[in-house]
């Protein structure tokens, strides 16, 4: 009995055996799997019978590459397997030193089990699979050592967008290590392409990149936003494969673009499209943006019974080439090149050497051709004139490239303005933007600066020469003045503020100027009268007042002359020994005696002629008057000329006035103050003096004064010209012994004069 068992188990042996055999032949001709074998069977003690060693064979086999990620993991052994003994434990999948979670299961057959991670594998990652000893087939033989195996999973392009509402993307998934792939981004409306980026770092800028898988490829399509009022150019690769394109972005409206498409190995160029409609078939394309733009740069795979030409532009704005192309061999191919304005074709060269001088270049096709069109920047002069001015350009060069901006600025000589560009640039813009597109001649145009003068004489005729209707900024004009009968010229003011006659006008800017005259005044005026009261009188209450050479009047009675004596014909009016007053030239006032009606007559005509010369200075008819003090004259130094209070008064207070004639005997000067006149302040130092030096004349001085004048209340000091008041004259006060002098005449049209202690020397 124990020999039939023997044989019956040995010829079981043998058929599963045979068996096993059978299947690894098969399998290893049709999978070319790898099976890993033990150098003998580890026996259970309790097992009287030898079994089979058991075998296994992996799927995926051992150094796999290129494993699917969601892949199941199959251990087929030679015999069945005892299902306990196929466990977690047993069978495991390790990455990195870390289990893959999963779960092992048993087929159909017991010879077959299967690993089923919980998730998909991840990509281009090394594992390592594992059936350790542990694992037994149903005759409780187990494998003698480990079996050990390694696989790498499939690589795995892996797309996204910035921003994400920026575009889109496609080509994204997982491809076969050292395989060709490409990937593709899509702006969405409002944005452009920008580049693909990989960690950070630029990998391409065409929104069409083809490459070579090595290792997983993280990417990531940037995006730009077009900025309002800009447009838009969108490219894209047709096939996706077929080669890189550049150019796209947001461009100014009139703005030239140049976009670029460079086929990849085994493409050749075909032409750019919008909407299906070719708009180049040169690589390099240049266009003048007026709108959104959405371009295709179309390639042709290349036969492998074909050679194929490539085209390209250096630079890439220089100009434009067709020609390219898959052709068979020993085609006659003509490529040709176009220069784009700015440019000049040179040459067509090919890895470096010069192929042809000629932007026609005719060849047989014997292999693949890789041509390059070579053009040159044309540079420009600049030659700018300036007559009666300059110029400064900036950048300064001897030429400029095409396109180059170059700003001019014109700057004009004195008395000119400039007015526009002439030759090759127009307009008045200064400076002055070109771009150079050709040789340019500008000239920077300037005009004569002219003025006009206007005079106004009245009582007067002024004559100028030259007599213009407009004089040339810088130029000069000579103004002579001649008064009317029964007026004297006095001086110029407006723009002018002078008594010369001639008088030289420089023209720097528009000039406004009136010659002025005086009323030339009655001769008993001009010749008899020291101080004249008006209708009111005069009062002397000094005991030392003099009239040196004039008479002093009034058409009132002779009573309201009061302390003086006629030293023509001794006669006194009032006189006391506390108010001694001498007349050199008589008294002339209405009886009672010693008024006298023929006195009264002259008075009479004196005072209308001063009433008439008073009219004559006033502002009305003496305008243009300038108050260099805002009404303060002392300390002051002045050339001739009309002066008004802006505030009503002048005072004479703070110093002495000085006129200063400058040489000139007939220089004149009326001062004009429409309410009062003070000279001098109270205390024994307040008095003040006006002071003629250079040739001034008291006889040319005139005070128009509104209302009352008085001069040095206090006492002392020298006033000078002729006062003409509207409401009463005052010298000094009552009781005052210092002398007060005036070199000129006291005149009131209304109210008194009253003098104290005065010397009047008539002039």
């Amino acid at each position: 009995m124990q020999k039939k068992s023997t044989q019956t188990v040995n010829s079981t042996r043998v058929r599963n055996s045979r068996g096993f055999s059978k299947i690894l032949k098969t399998s290893l001709s049709l999978a070319t799997i790898l099976f890993l074998f033990s150098t003998g069977c580890k026996k259970d003690k309790f097992v009287a019978v030898q079994g089979v060693c058991p075998l296994v064979v992996t799927d995926p086999i051992d150094k796999a590459i290129d494993v699917a990620l969601p892949k199941v993991i199959t251990a087929t052994f030679n015999t069945d397997m005892d299902a306990a003994t196929i466990t977690k434990t047993t069978f495991l999948v390790t990455q990195g030193g870390t289990a893959v979670s999963g779960t092992v299961a048993a087929t159909a057959s017991a010879a077959v089990y299967t690993f089923t991670p919980d998730v998909p594998l991840s990509p281009f990652l090394l594992y390592t699979g594992t059936i350790t000893t542990g694992a037994a087939d149903k005759f409780h033989t187990a494998l003698t050592s480990d079996n050990v195996w390694t696989f790498t999973t499939i690589p795995q392009v892996t797309l996204s967008s910035a921003p994400a509402l920026g575009g889109t993307t496609a080509g994204a998934g997982t491809f076969a290590q050292g395989s060709n792939t490409a990937v593709s981004a899509i702006p969405a409306t409002g944005f452009t392409f920008t580049n693909w980026t990989e960690n950070g770092t630029v990998v391409s800028t065409s929104s069409n990149y083809a490459f070579k898988m090595a290792g997983n490829r993280t990417l990531v399509a940037n995006f730009t936003p077009v900025a309002v009022g800009k447009f838009a150019v969108v490219l894209t690769s047709n096939p996706a494969a077929g080669g890189t394109n550049t150019g796209s972005g947001a461009y100014n409206a009139g703005s030239g673009v140049t976009v670029v498409a460079t086929p990849n190995t085994g493409y050749s160029f075909v032409n750019w499209t919008e909407g299906g409609v070719v708009e180049s078939s040169s690589p390099s394309y240049t266009f003048t943006l007026a709108a959104n733009r959405t371009l295709v740069a179309n390639f042709l795979n290349t036969p492998a019974s074909q050679f194929a030409v490539v085209l390209s532009s250096s630079p890439i704005a220089g100009g434009a080439t067709i020609g390219s192309g898959s052709f068979a061999s020993g085609t006659s191919v003509t490529v040709t090149a176009t220069a784009n304005p700015g440019y000049t074709f040179a040459n067509w060269t090919e890895n470096a050497a010069i192929v042809s001088n000629s932007p026609a270049y005719t060849f047989a096709l014997t292999a693949n051709r890789n041509l390059v069109a070579n053009f040159t920047l044309n540079t420009y002069t600049v030659n700018v004139a300036a007559p009666n001015g300059s110029f400064t350009i900036t950048p300064n060069q001897a030429t400029y490239n095409y396109g180059n901006a170059v700003a001019i600025t014109a700057t004009p000589n004195a008395g000119f303005v400039f007015t526009g560009w002439t030759g090759d640039a127009s307009g008045t813009a200064n400076p002055l933007t070109v771009i150079i597109d050709a040789n340019k001649n500008i000239t920077a145009n300037f005009a004569a600066i002219t003025f006009t003068l206007n005079v106004t004489s009245t009582n007067g005729v002024v004559v100028k020469n030259p007599n213009l209707a407009a004089y040339n900024s810088g130029s000069t004009v000579q103004l002579t003045a001649t008064a009317n009968s029964g007026f004297t010229f006095t001086g110029w003011t407006g723009d002018a503020i002078s008594s010369s006659n001639p008088l030289t006008v420089t023209m720097n800017s528009n000039k406004n100027i009136t010659a002025n005259y005086v009323a030339n005044v009655a001769p008993l005026f001009t010749s008899i009268f020291g101080a004249f009261g008006g209708a009111a009188g005069i009062t002397n209450q000094g005991i030392n007042t003099v009239i040196n050479n004039g008479s002093i009047g009034t058409t009132a009675v002779s009573t309201l002359i009061t302390g003086f004596h006629d030293g023509l014909t001794a006669d006194v009016y009032t006189e006391t020994p506390l108010n001694v007053g001498l007349v050199t030239q008589g008294i002339y006032t209405a009886p009672p005696a010693p008024g006298t009606a023929a006195k009264a007559l002259i008075a009479t005509q004196a005072l209308a002629a001063a009433n008439a010369f008073y009219i004559s200075i006033s502002p009305a008819n003496r305008p243009g008057g300038i108050d260099p003090g805002a009404g303060q004259l002392g300390g002051l130094t002045l050339a001739p000329g009309t002066y008004k209070s802006a505030g009503g008064a002048f005072n004479i207070t703070n110093g002495n006035l000085t006129l200063d004639a400058q040489g000139d005997p007939n220089a004149v000067w009326v001062f004009q103050a429409p309410t009062s006149l003070t000279v001098g302040i109270a205390g024994p130092a307040g008095a003040r003096s006006v002071l003629l030096v250079n040739g001034a004349q008291a006889k040319n001085v005139y005070w128009y004064v509104g209302s009352a004048a008085t001069i040095n209340g206090a006492g002392g000091g020298v006033m000078s010209g002729t006062i003409i008041a509207s409401a009463g004259v005052t010298f000094s006060t009552a009781g005052n012994t210092v002398q007060t002098v005036l070199n000129g005449k006291a005149i009131s049209l209304v109210a008194s004069v009253t003098m104290v202690n005065t010397t009047i020397n008539v002039q």
